[in-house]
């Protein structure tokens, strides 16, 4: 557990904070610390999570929209878990064939050594399936609605049919499996860098209820 007060959010600050305590956590999958960033598409995780692996002495970053494809936005869980956990939670090198999203198709297979920290990214990396692998879950917290306005900005009109199926993709995988009342840690992006707050799963005690969704948690 990292605390319960806000790590500072002076330009930079927050990450090497937040870098220096994941690395102290104890391995989860095998020898490596396996950090998954969650959160809406458009949200901010690639260019958090680049930073943060910076910060962690150049960690790896697994993007899952390497893995994910066209065929299957979310039903690529038993590729993960045959490619890249089981490897790794044998202290081995894991190989995945990364999928291009203009070709539509899968290219020629990528190493993923085992490192001390290696972070996941992308929207689902916080599904249940992975959970138990994972040392540490970060939540993106941006509402979705604003979330999705700027990934379709980033992403220009030749992507707007794409978005139009995503968003409905992505409103029924959080619905049957959220993330956000599971992370361990909630990113919030400012003008001056981030704030880094402790999330649901470390402020909801054993005996509150909470509703499984992935907007802010109501507590009974």
């Amino acid at each position: 557990m990292l605390g319960r007060n806000p790590l500072p959010h002076t330009p930079g600050t927050a990450i090497q904070h937040l870098a220096s305590r994941l690395r102290r956590l104890a391995p989860s999958c095998g020898p490596v610390r396996l950090i998954g960033v969650d959160g809406h598409a458009g949200s901010g995780k690639s260019t958090f999570a680049g930073q943060l692996a910076d910060a962690c002495g150049g960690a790896p970053v697994l993007h899952l929209d390497d893995i994910a494809s066209h065929a299957e936005l979310f039903a690529w869980t038993g590729r993960l878990l045959s490619q890249v956990i089981e490897p790794l939670g044998r202290g081995e090198t894991a190989h995945y064939a990364p999928y291009d999203w203009r070709t539509l198709s899968f290219g020629p297979p990528r190493a993923l050594p085992p490192a001390p920290v290696i972070l996941i990214e992308g929207v689902g990396a916080g599904r249940r399936a992975l959970r138990p692998h994972l040392a540490h879950l970060l939540w993106m917290e941006l509402p979705r609605e604003e979330s999705w306005v700027r990934g379709r900005s980033r992403d220009g009109e030749e992507q707007r049919d794409f978005w139009d199926g995503w968003v409905e993709a992505e409103r029924r995988h959080f619905a049957d499996d959220p993330s956000r009342p599971f992370a361990n840690l909630l990113v919030r992006q400012g003008q001056d860098g981030y704030e880094v707050l402790p999330g649901p799963a470390e402020t909801i005690g054993p005996d509150q209820r909470i509703t499984h969704g992935d907007g802010p948690p109501a507590v009974c």
